[in-house]
């Protein structure tokens, strides 16, 4: 403990020479709360399970503990892994690329990277799949113990995305994986999913790739995005799961098997087995986006699966992204269903009947900054720079603000942490005394390069200003337009509170223990909202610094 406040102190005394960018800023704390929690009936879960910004839900078995992984794209640390013994709550034990040598994500928008992680065990080896977007390709990573570490990217020298391991009892090993269609795509949209033998010990793919699907399950209706396929195996058949419909309203999961693990395959009688595109928009606790689905089999012989899914709060609006969610899975002649094509996803489940395990408190939470790390849920853009840019010191998170703001494709001094809830209150003391005109130390709620808001103080070395900037258009300030401000005349820390509904946000300030003050009420946010920003993400907050012009 005492050498890493030692390197703290001696970060700070560099970055506090005259040449420093721009002062440091010092956040005493962030605080989340939850606005609207319900109560939940004994003997059930609510869901998502991993509510906010938790797509492509990958999970394994081992024994009697799951472990699930998403995907994170361009933000650092990436793939986090999670941890359940009763499949309903979660903690997160880390992350799976958690060095910056891993991958290499400098200059990609926020929706390129790591799409789709796939998770495996077999015989005292967890394995990842994945595909680096824009940044390398599909690669494989290994670990003995999946909180970490896990070993560099294996890179693997076949096209498409969305790659998964499936190990047969014999020890055989097989990728599927989404790619191009073996002749030229007949329409935009058009995919196919692939399989090849791939081999354990020299983790090396081999022999003959292989068509499964070719377009979906109704070819002729020209599906779209058969994606993130999953293989298992049940009573003598191999299953193949895949969604299908592109990710957002129109998503679902299909289902084929085969009685050899490189087919043929037949769909099922009932496809898809999991949707809601059929519903109508004005149903209440509307549910959307289902799809991208994985199967996992319990001790007692039952069947659940882990999804994504959005909880729009208008048309597909969500600042939430896509969540994490769980359902019974049912089998009928041989065949799995998660629900009849006209019911909605329900937000009250029934638990499975497994012992209760420990997961994280998500609706609220304050993080004071007083261990030696960061906790694994913390994000950032993009790989860490060369020098390191913050400092935890004193129980405050000191960042060291640089001149790449949120709206480059650099790497903003910004660590942020997934919104979890429609209706949640973020905020944090900052201590900052800006030196040179533009200097700014806040909170940014961030979608995408395109898509945030930034609020806190701004100014030089004779004015500091109270400011709200918000971009929703690239063509706009990398840094936003600023859409309110306020003088601020006493000197000393600040405290900042941003007050998400939905589409709506109050941006609210105060020196500590006085009144609030409001600098904005019923801020639209709705165009930072997930279906205007590529779909993929989902918002992420924290604290957040910038060197002026």
């Amino acid at each position: 403990m005492r050498e890493a406040l030692a390197a703290a102190a001696a970060i700070l005394a560099l970055v506090s020479t005259p040449g420093s960018a721009a002062p440091a800023a010092r956040f005493a704390n962030l605080t989340y709360v939850a606005e609207t929690i319900r109560v939940t009936p004994a003997g059930s879960y609510r869901n998502p399970i991993l509510p906010g910004f938790q797509p492509d839900p990958s999970i394994v078995r081992v024994g009697a503990d799951f472990y699930l992984v998403n995907s994170t794209f361009a933000w650092f640390p990436g793939i986090p892994v999670y941890h359940s013994r009763d499949l309903v709550h979660w903690r997160q034990i880390g992350n799976a690329i958690d060095r910056p040598g891993m991958l290499d994500f400098r200059g990609l928008g926020i929706e390129r990277g790591v799409f789709a992680p796939a998770i495996s065990w077999h015989d005292g080896t967890f394995y990842i799949l994945n595909t680096c977007v824009d940044c390398g390709g599909n690669f494989l990573i290994t670990a003995r113990n999946p909180a970490g570490p896990w070993s560099n990217p294996v890179w693997l020298k076949f096209d498409g995305i969305d790659c998964s391991l499936f190990v047969d009892d014999d020890g055989t090993a097989w990728i599927v994986n989404n790619g191009e269609p073996p002749e030229r795509p007949r329409y935009d949209g058009h995919r196919a999913l692939w399989i090849q033998q791939f081999d354990l010990k020299t983790l090396k793919l081999f022999g003959p790739r292989k068509v499964l699907v070719d377009g979906g399950v109704h070819p002729q209706d020209k599906p779209v995005w058969a994606e993130g396929p999953h293989m298992f195996k049940r009573d003598g058949w191999y299953y193949l799961m895949a969604a299908e419909g592109g990710t957002a309203e129109n998503h679902s999961e299909t289902i084929y098997r085969s009685r050899r693990p490189d087919g043929p395959y037949v769909p099922g009688p009932v496809n898809p087995i999991l949707t809601q595109r059929d519903l109508p928009s004005a149903r209440p606790n509307r549910v959307e986006a289902t799809g991208h689905a994985q199967l996992v089999h319990l001790p007692d012989g039952t069947w659940w699966g882990v999804f994504l899914a959005t909880r729009p709060f208008a048309g597909q609006s969500t600042l939430l992204g896509r969540e994490t969610w769980l359902l019974p899975v049912s089998w009928k002649d041989g065949w799995p269903l998660f629900l009849p094509a006209d019911v909605p996803v329900p937000l009250v489940v029934k638990k499975p009947a497994l012992p209760a395990s420990r997961g994280s408190q998500w609706d609220r939470w304050t993080d004071d900054f007083i261990e030696r790390a960061l906790s694994p849920e913390w994000l950032r853009l993009r790989n860490p720079p060369p020098v390191r840019d913050y400092a935890l010191h004193d129980g405050d998170l000191v960042l060291f603000p640089g001149h790449e703001p949120a709206g480059s494709l650099g790497t903003p001094t910004f660590y942020g942490r997934r919104l979890r809830h429609p209706t949640a209150t973020i905020s944090t003391t900052v201590r900052f005394a800006p030196e040179h005109p533009g200097d700014f130390a806040g909170l940014l709620a961030f979608m995408d390069e395109a898509h945030f808001l930034a609020f806190g103080v701004e100014g030089d070395h004779s004015v500091r200003t109270i400011v709200a900037r918000l971009r929703t258009d690239p063509k706009q300030d990398q840094r936003g337009t600023i859409v309110a401000s306020a003088p601020l005349t006493a000197a000393g820390p600040v405290e900042l509170r941003i007050a998400i509904d939905r589409g709506r946000a109050d941006l609210s300030w105060r020196a500590p223990g006085k009144a609030w003050h409001r600098l904005a009420a019923d801020v639209d946010v709705e165009p930072l909202a997930s279906v205007h920003a590529g779909l993929f993400t989902g918002l992420v907050i924290g604290p957040y610094a910038l060197a002026g012009r």
